[in-house]
């Protein structure tokens, strides 16, 4: 997630980048895939990348929910 890859996903809070790269880590070490020191992750199998989106969705998606049932009391 930093700008030196070819992600052409833009994020609408740039301050998320360091907590969105934290989230993608701790959920590749919970789910027991090892992503390389250097963050290349063009030799990860699309199963194991898209594992990883999945589960950072489904965590946002908690956080999204969560956020708006506080609002709603």
């Amino acid at each position: 997630m930093s700008s030196s890859n070819n992600n052409s996903n833009n994020l609408v809070v740039t301050k998320a980048s360091a907590a969105l790269n934290q989230m993608k880590y701790e959920v590749a070490q919970e789910l027991g895939i090892s992503i390389p020191q250097d963050g290349y992750q063009g030799n990860m199998t699309s199963y194991e990348n898209g594992s990883i989106g999945g589960y950072i969705t489904k965590r946002l998606v908690t956080l999204a929910e969560q956020q708006l049932a506080g609002q709603f009391k």
